[in-house]
């Protein structure tokens, strides 16, 4: 039977994007498919500020931190139920950034959860999920939170 091999799971940390994880482990767990968890950490802009009290570089820093110890348990608990995974940390724009590993990796299918913003919070946040769903070039599962 001819399947997934590798998914590509966007996260960012939320309850929300973690409601696609049920449905991945079934999926990977039923085609021996590689899992990689991407996380994108968005560049920090401070608007109007000429000089702020932290850098730059120390926002940034702590951000990835954060975002590779979150990775690291979503990992180790994937990786208890028997499943092969991998992480990997992006920094820029979600969508460009899932977009992007798309292109470079061997991905064959991207799985993400959907916050269901509609109507003006939708147009004001923007959807990363929409953003790539109009790009991509490899199928994509979507799951809507209930959150």
């Amino acid at each position: 039977m001819k399947g997934y091999k590798k998914i590509l799971v966007p996260l960012d940390g939320s309850a929300i994007s973690e409601a696609i994880l049920p449905e991945i482990e079934k999926l990977a767990s039923f085609f021996g498919a590689d899992i990689s968890l991407l996380y994108v950490v968005p560049i920090p802009i401070f608007p109007g500020v000429m000089e702020p009290v932290v850098t730059y570089q120390t926002i940034s820093d702590t951000l990835m931190q954060d975002a590779e110890a979150y990775l690291g348990k979503i990992e180790k608990r994937l990786k208890g139920k028997g499943l092969t995974v991998e992480t990997h940390l992006e920094q820029g724009n979600e969508a460009q950034q899932i977009l992007e590993y798309c292109d470079r990796e061997d991905i064959d299918l991207i799985a993400m959860s959907t916050h269901g913003r509609s109507g003006v919070s939708r147009w004001l946040l923007g959807s990363v999920a929409e953003k790539v769903i109009r790009h991509a070039t490899k199928p994509i599962f979507l799951v809507r939170s209930a959150g």
